[in-house]
């Protein structure tokens, strides 16, 4: 398998990402690899429960995964080439499975876990963080959105921190997770290896009685209360709000450090996809799973096929946003249009428009 490692052992189907140099960044190969190891391992009875974790160029944890390969995204892009609508297509596909897996799939979260990587561990049974994970669905930052189940899972956490993050791209350190309902236990990076190990040793016991003792020896060391450094009161105030213009106007009225940062951040981001990322959560939050999955699907063809905008050729604001961040790396993309202001509902509601109908939609099949 292409920089994926696999092995079954007592009862328990161990996968490691191995792609460090990249920070395990998912490739179209190992998202099918992904794929087709948990699709058999399900009706494997060799196979009890899945654990998944990273690597760094030292090892074993680290690093859990960086999202998709967005160079691969800007060069097939710029290409027309086929293959981006099929990694798109069969990620979607991967993150539903684990979302509905039929056994304990447990995600060792070290490091850095963001876009595709939340999307290969959000819908885990158990999800353990440590100090050194750095959570977060960056996509309007290159002008995308947060996609891999993102209108679902940030959706649902509470009250309108979803719209926050989804919008601001909001980095989550560790402990930051937990209160969001984005991670269920916070251990020390030192104690992942172990933990690891747990869940293989003492084969005569059954792989439930491991996992149980896993739980309950991690449970002892997460902490109950914990206020991320970033968490405002005015979050609810502000992004409960239905347009972007209210929105802005909100945190204008804050008047607090906060709010300043936070008008700051989003000044920088696509002023296009922060108004249909907006419309993504709020759809979101009524649809089920493979609802959202198929509406992302359909807003991720737009983001690269832009003839819903008028336009034509390359004129995605992805394809602007990674060349700006990962290519030319200039920090300076050029949005169009370039301004909150000049975003039209009429320019937005195109992206939730299905290119197919729905017998023939790439996910059609997905319940």
């Amino acid at each position: 398998m292409t920089d994926i490692r696999s092995e079954i052992n007592a009862g328990v189907g161990l996968i490691t990402l191995d792609r460090p140099r990249a920070l395990n960044a998912l490739s179209l190969d190992m998202v099918r690899d992904l794929y087709t190891l948990l699709f058999a391992w399900q009706d494997n009875p060799a196979v009890e429960a899945v654990a998944i974790r990273g690597s760094n160029k030292e090892g074993p944890f680290g690093a859990f995964c960086a999202g998709g390969d967005i160079r691969f995204f800007h060069s097939a892009g710029l290409a027309n080439d086929a293959a981006l609508e099929d990694f798109f297509t069969e990620e979607y596909r991967l993150n539903h499975l684990i979302f509905n897996y039929a056994k304990p799939y447990i995600a060792f979260m070290d490091g850095i876990v963001m876009g595709g990587g939340m999307g290969i561990s959000q819908g885990a049974s158990l999800r353990i963080v440590t100090e050194r994970s750095k959570l977060a669905m960056p996509e309007t930052n290159i002008g995308l959105f947060p996609d891999v189940g993102g209108g679902y899972f940030l959706s649902r956490c509470p009250g309108s921190i979803g719209e926050y993050l989804a919008l601001t791209g909001q980095l989550l350190l560790g402990a930051d997770a937990l209160p969001m309902g984005l991670a269920d236990n916070l251990v020390e990076s030192a104690s992942m290896p172990s933990l690891w190990d747990s869940l293989t040793a003492n084969p005569e016991t059954s792989v439930e009685e491991r996992i149980k003792a896993l739980k309950s020896n991690i449970q002892e060391s997460t902490p109950i209360d914990h206020r991320p450094s970033w968490h405002d009161s005015g979050i609810d105030t502000c992004f409960s709000k239905s347009t972007i213009a209210d929105i802005m106007v909100a945190l204008e009225n804050q008047n607090t450090d906060w709010a300043q940062t936070t008008i700051k951040t989003m000044r920088q981001r696509s002023p296009l996809m922060l108004h249909v990322v907006l419309e993504q959560i709020q759809r979101g939050r009524s649809m089920s799973l493979a609802e959202d999955l198929r509406m992302e699907r359909n807003m991720v063809r737009h983001c690269f096929y832009t003839e819903h905008l008028g336009r034509q050729g390359v004129t995605s604001e992805t394809i602007e946003g990674i060349r700006a961040l990962a290519i030319d790396k200039d920090h300076s993309p050029q949005w169009n249009p370039a301004t909150i202001e000049e975003v039209s509902t009429e320019m937005v509601l195109p992206f939730f428009t299905s290119p197919w109908d729905a017998q023939h939609h790439p996910l059609a099949d997905l319940d």
